[in-house]
């Protein structure tokens, strides 16, 4: 790799969008963070439609935002349009500084446990592994395929969501259930979040001031999808979701936690189907099931408006969290810190406190000063005399993947 070879591309393809950041692993870390500086940023959406839309926002030289909206008919489409959008900027795919491309790449099994130079061979594995995420591993096989045909002379890296899981013990991996089926299906825990429960627990640890290897971490990553992880000295030892993102959390569409045989009754005494069940679990449950709503603002102002629906929702999700709290604060025997992150942990004051509210015999507490405060920066919300600290930690999942990139690529 060249000395000058300093960026790299990071691409997250979904089924039907693409995003994408370009940093700067090179150059000076933006405010104060880890090393990394953004130079462009956007998002394709709606990929295969008439009304495809790309917004790109160069950052480099502090330029505006710019919005394109017409067909892009698929993900070559995508990538070539971003590409064009990053050269008109002087950030071209074909430049010499570009050093690779990272890819978000959802299952990972457990042949991957680290960032890995993609080849044949690992994007065969990858397609091996997508009846265990058919809804991800799919979009992500595509974007990376793309954008190895437009750069085929560049390291493509597969940074997985699963990897930082794959250091749970048996114990907690495992399914009770027969190991043969078991192991012929691959049917095991996996965890996702990887890389935001990866960043967020080593971000707590320097922000306590300590090394990661001496910090115990509940990471609560609560956005949409939802989930939490038990980091023992920088390695997960436990985490809510499992085979698939189904598992854990109450989410905004998905059910999380729930007896098995509910599916069984279902089939049997409504008639579903195998897809309407899944559709049922994973679309139409979770906060939107129970409340209508999966916007955690509106079902806070529905509850100060007095809606009983939504304050039931908001309830479950709490008691579920709770539940979480304890079992990991039983696993790991001391906790440190426990880290809110992503979209609703970051910005739902009263998620959090609600979520520690009655824990402070297990030496948890919330300052209401401090969490009312509305900051992008890591930070603690707990009272001085709390033995346990609460941190609100902003995850940078493209900055985490960018690193593993770059180091590997680097070595």
């Amino acid at each position: 790799m060249s000395a000058t070879a300093t960026r790299v591309l990071v691409l997250n393809s979904g089924s039907s969008s693409v995003k994408y950041q370009l940093l700067d692993m090179g150059a000076e870390p933006d405010s104060g963070s880890a090393a990394g500086t953004r130079l462009a940023v956007g998002l394709v959406e709606r990929i295969g439609e008439e009304s495809s839309r790309l917004v790109h926002t160069p950052l480099a030289a502090g330029g505006e935002k710019r919005e394109t909206e017409g067909a892009i008919a698929d993900h070559d489409a995508a990538l070539k349009a971003v590409a064009a959008e990053l050269a008109a900027d002087g950030l071209g795919l074909d430049s010499p500084e570009l050093a690779a491309i990272g890819h978000r790449v959802v299952h990972g099994g457990l042949k991957f446990t680290a960032p890995t130079v993609i080849d044949d061979a690992v994007l065969a594995e990858i397609e091996r592994l997508v009846p265990v995420a058919p809804l991800h591993n799919p979009a992500n096989i595509t974007g990376i395929r793309t954008a190895r045909a437009l750069r085929p002379d560049l390291p493509q890296v597969a940074v997985f969501d699963t990897a930082f899981h794959t250091t749970m013990p048996e114990h907690a991996a495992r399914y009770a259930i027969d190991v043969a089926t078991a192991d012929a299906h691959r049917i095991r825990r996996y965890g996702f979040h990887g890389t935001s429960h990866a960043y967020v627990s080593r971000k707590t640890a320097e922000l306590l001031g300590k090394d990661p290897a001496e910090v115990n971490v509940i990471v609560l990553h609560l956005g949409n999808g939802a989930s939490a992880s038990a980091v023992a000295g920088g390695r997960c030892v436990d985490t809510s979701m499992g085979l698939t993102p189904l598992e854990g959390l109450v989410m905004g569409t998905r059910s999380g936690d729930i007896d098995p045989a509910v599916t069984f009754h279902l089939k049997r005494v409504a008639g579903m189907s195998t897809d309407e069940i899944d559709a049922l679990l994973n679309k139409k449950s979770g906060l939107v099931g129970l409340c209508g709503d999966n916007d955690m603002r509106e079902i806070r102002r529905r509850i100060d408006e007095g809606d009983e629906r939504a304050r039931l929702a908001f309830d479950i999700y709490i008691h579920r969290l709770k539940k979480y709290i304890g079992a990991y604060s039983a696993v790991l025997g001391k906790v440190d810190a426990v880290a809110f992150t992503a979209g609703v942990g970051e910005n739902a004051a009263p998620v959090r406190e609600a979520a520690v509210a009655g824990l402070e015999e297990m030496g948890l507490a919330v300052d209401a000063t401090l969490n009312a405060v509305r900051s992008g920066e890591p930070r603690l919300i707990s009272p001085d005399y709390a033995r346990v600290a609460v941190a609100v930690v902003p995850t940078d999942e493209e900055l985490e993947i960018a690193q593993q990139t770059y180091a590997l690529v680097n070595a």
